[in-house]
């Protein structure tokens, strides 16, 4: 009994090419990590027998458990369970209530069972099967000198149920594991470099056994506390302890924790003061309004959007002054602080946010390069606006403006 490491194998090579992104491996990593035990390297390989047996050796060298996901097909293309065959020198054997599984399946969804899925019931004759109970593939559970590896479909919907009502509560059972506990403080406003030096002398301070990762990405920064300890209730407390102790130094970058969305935390704040929004977009072209829109229930404080790209709408939708359009340009505080507040008043919202700027690539100038942006709020104690540089990257600069003007109006209500 002891403390052990996993690595996941993910074979398919549709997750080579790009086709297929590898979400398996990051649901598993979460798992297993809630479960204490810890994820040694993730390997991605293609259907290619070599590759695989090579892919096994390596891993048995590194982890005491190996989880493998894909090419358990009923095809000719998924090669795994012959693969494993060969590596654990043994052969396939028919499997009777994998077999009835399979058939079962079949019927109930008004199908006949062909040969070829019927194959599916031959398993090597050394493992453990684990029932699929939403496709045709079994799981297949092998102990080879003191190392456990687990095969299992690379089907999301099929292998997730595996791994949470099997796989898991199995290796728990095996494994004296340490609790592992995370903590994710979600910040906006700075950047890494800047956010770092800000919490230096607490980072500095951290207990020996938790550990502080930055965790970039456009528009805020996550930081992830990783505590491992041998007492679940006592490491929860300890984490919060030091959570609560960063709080008091950056508690105006911070919106939320853990799986919070800055449109999740803006959602909650009009719903319970009983206040609705409205959006006037240009250069998020809808985008903010989308990530709005994706909170359940935001119809109760939503009301709805003006998206004026074209200057021509502004002044149509919205009423901008065509001479301030001429003299100070779309992306101006003077137009974006207009826009805001005509959007307010055309829809009759307690709050509004406007957004003017230029995503690039092309439009910059000297003056006014790409990633300039002008993003106002207005609201019952007037309008306030702030100018950003994004620098560089279209899809980059959009999301940070949508992001950036759903933290301006956090900060304007809480």
């Amino acid at each position: 009994m002891q403390r052990t490491v996993a690595e996941i194998i993910s074979i398919g090579d549709e997750l080579l090419i790009g086709q297929v992104i590898n979400t398996n491996a990051s649901w598993m990593g979460q798992q297993l990590s809630l479960a204490g035990i810890a994820v040694k390297q993730v390997t991605v390989i293609s259907d290619d027998s070599e590759h695989i047996l090579a892919a096994l050796e390596e891993a048995s060298q590194r982890a005491g458990i190996v989880l493998i996901t894909g090419g358990l097909g009923p095809t000719k293309d998924d090669i795994t369970k012959q693969t494993l065959c060969a590596y654990f020198n043994t052969k396939l054997v028919f499997h009777q209530p994998t077999y009835d599984n399979v058939a079962n399946l079949f019927k109930n969804r008004g199908f006949k069972l062909t040969e070829l899925n019927s194959k599916q019931a031959d398993i090597p004759a050394n493992c453990t099967p684990i029932t699929n109970f939403n496709g045709t593939a079994p799981g297949m559970w092998f102990e080879e000198k003191g190392i456990i590896y687990v095969s299992m479909p690379g089907v999301p919907f099929e292998m997730k149920p595996m791994m949470s009502d099997f796989i898991v509560p199995e290796l728990r059972k095996r494994f004296v594991n340490q609790v592992i506990i995370h903590k994710t403080i979600l910040t906006q406003g700075v950047g890494e470099s800047f956010l770092a030096a800000k919490i230096e002398d607490w980072e500095n301070n951290l207990p020996s056994n938790i550990k502080l990762a930055y965790l970039p990405h456009p528009g805020m920064v996550r930081l992830r506390l990783t505590g491992i300890g041998t007492d679940e209730t006592v490491l929860n407390k300890q984490i919060e302890q030091t959570a609560n102790e960063l709080y008091p130094q950056i508690s105006d970058l911070i919106f939320g924790f853990d799986e919070d969305t800055l449109e999740s935390v803006v959602g909650k704040l009009l719903l319970e003061n009983k206040l609705t929004l409205s959006t006037a977009e240009s250069c998020t072209g809808g985008y903010l309004a989308h990530l709005i829109t994706s909170v359940a229930g935001s119809s109760a404080y939503y009301k709805g959007s003006i998206i004026s790209y074209a200057n021509e709408v502004k002044q149509s939708e919205l009423g901008i002054s065509e001479t301030d359009l001429i003299l100070h340009g779309a992306v101006s505080e003077v137009v974006v602080r207009q826009m805001a507040e005509a959007v307010r008043a055309r829809l009759a919202t307690d709050y509004a946010i406007a957004t003017s700027g230029i995503a690039g690539p092309d439009g910059g100038t000297d003056e006014k390069p790409v990633g300039t942006t002008w993003i106002a709020i207005s609201g019952p104690n007037g309008t306030k606006s702030q100018k950003f540089l994004f620098g560089e990257g279209r899809d980059r600069n959009i999301h940070r403006a949508a992001i950036s003007g759903l933290n301006m109006l956090r900060k304007e209500i809480a």
